[in-house]
């Protein structure tokens, strides 16, 4: 890749990179289970802390009552094999913030991602939105707050954009909320902006029983 680089050939060093970064992915997910055959009966739990760690998602309800989750990385490419990868990180996630609240229902939603590419890198290109994993996250965040992610509960919404650092940002928003969730998009959402955590500020027609 850096001989590719050197030579200012960039699809190239591009293409060795994401080679890299599957292989690199395929590995994460084998050394996760190697502590357990060392027979250790607290290998799970220590395993699940240092993903935790290493990580951070970041969840909770914005003031309008949409939900947002915040993930401190770029998804990865279809077809690499990281639907494990995703699911090993993100559903004890949902699951830890989830428990002990109110079941949340959206039903008539746009469940909507925002793919932020870090303007550190400005080489690196925008990959096509048919080519992200966003399938394994979009049925996790189903499981928590929509029936399901069927077209006839929800409708989707991709964009990207350059910002800080990378990162992906998806949000359930009611149909009738999304206009405005748009046009605070094409205004450029303010760059550090956090989750708020408080479940109180949903709003009530997403307080549905299960």
């Amino acid at each position: 890749m850096r001989d590719f680089w050197q030579a200012h050939q960039l699809q190239m060093a591009y293409e060795q990179a994401m080679r890299l970064e599957e292989t690199a992915e395929r590995l994460v997910l084998l050394t996760r289970v190697l502590p357990a055959y060392t027979g250790s009966n607290v290998a799970g739990v220590e395993v699940e802390n240092t993903i935790k760690l290493c990580i951070p998602v970041d969840m909770g309800f914005t003031a309008e009552g949409w939900f947002r989750l915040y993930i401190p990385a770029l998804l990865p490419k279809k077809g690499s094999g990281s639907a494990d990868y995703i699911r090993s990180f993100l559903y004890p996630a949902m699951q830890e913030y989830f428990q002990g609240k109110e079941p949340v229902r959206f039903t008539d939603c746009v469940l909507a991602y925002r793919h932020v590419y870090s303007s550190d890198r400005p080489e690196r290109r925008m990959r096509d939105h048919d080519n992200i994993e966003t399938n394994m996250v979009s049925d996790i965040v189903a499981l928590y707050v929509m029936p399901d992610d069927a077209p006839l509960v929800c409708s989707h919404y991709e964009c990207s954009m350059m910002g800080e650092a990378d990162r992906t940002e998806v949000y359930v928003i009611p149909k009738a909320d999304f206009p405005v969730w748009l046009s605070q998009e094409n205004q450029g959402f303010e760059e550090g902006e956090h989750c708020e955590n408080g479940h109180e500020k949903l709003p009530e027609a997403a307080k549905k029983d299960m």
